[in-house]
């Protein structure tokens, strides 16, 4: 990743076209390098489950990578999950042109190879700063599912174990192992 010294705002981000993939973090444009093949299977496979379940009970929309969330202001923070969940009562009732205004209320983040370990923590306190509810950080390396319900609420799944939903998305649940089986 590298950062742009220049201090942006959402409306600038948004308004700039060319930039390739980057998020904007305290008013700094982060650009990062295209995720690899297994982030993106990964990316997919979660998303396509997290779908099929918020779809057959209408419990809100599933967003997929790169979707951005304005979620701090003064200077601007515009994250961008690999998947996101919003609540049916959050989502605006007219289409949103722009980034959504706000954190979703469970976002999914996928280890690239690239990653620091500092920088994933920093995304999840980003997001539950942010009023998330709930953010898995997969790690496709250990295959691992990390829950972070709060920074003192936080739980490391192995493959044998089954990821859940808890309040976020009740009812779902996902044997660890299959986001990662190929």
């Amino acid at each position: 990743m590298s950062t742009i010294e220049n201090i942006m705002t959402a409306v600038e981000l948004l308004q700039t076209p060319g930039l390739g993939r980057c998020e904007l973090v305290h008013g700094e444009l982060i650009q990062m390098t295209p995720a690899g093949f297994e982030h993106g299977r990964i990316a997919a496979e979660i998303g396509g489950v997290l779908r099929d379940f918020v779809k057959a009970r209408a419990l809100g929309v599933v967003t997929g990578a790169e979707t951005g969330f304005h979620i701090g202001h003064d200077p601007d923070t515009v994250r961008a999950p690999d998947a996101a969940f919003i609540r049916q009562e959050r989502v605006p009732p007219t289409p949103v042109r722009g980034f959504f205004p706000a954190a979703p209320d469970l976002a999914v983040e996928i280890i690239s190879p690239g990653d620091r370990a500092g920088e994933v923590l920093a995304k999840a306190k980003d997001w539950l700063g942010a009023g998330c509810g709930a953010v898995w950080v997969l790690d496709p390396e250990t295959k691992t599912v990390t829950v972070y319900r709060g920074l003192d609420r936080i739980v490391v799944l192995d493959p044998d174990d089954t990821l859940t939903g808890d309040d976020v998305l009740p009812g779902f649940s996902l044997p660890v192992g299959e986001i990662f089986a190929g």
